[in-house]
């Protein structure tokens, strides 16, 4: 629970930090994503979920 825990916080810190760093380009990519298909946002959402869980495994074996 403590590791979860840690994840979002560290998710917390880094969207901060983009926001912070680069407000304008954030909001660049955010209106670019609206324009996007959902079938295109389901593809990039389940493509960064496998990276993601892979970098998991890997970093925990």
């Amino acid at each position: 629970m403590n590791d979860l825990f840690s994840a979002l916080c560290l998710v917390a810190v880094l969207e901060g930090l983009f926001l912070f760093a680069a407000p304008s380009a954030w909001k660049r990519m955010a209106a670019q994503l609206l324009e996007l298909p959902s079938a295109a946002l389901r593809r990039m959402g389940v493509l960064v979920l496998v990276v993601g869980l892979a970098a998991l495994w890997w970093s925990r074996h």
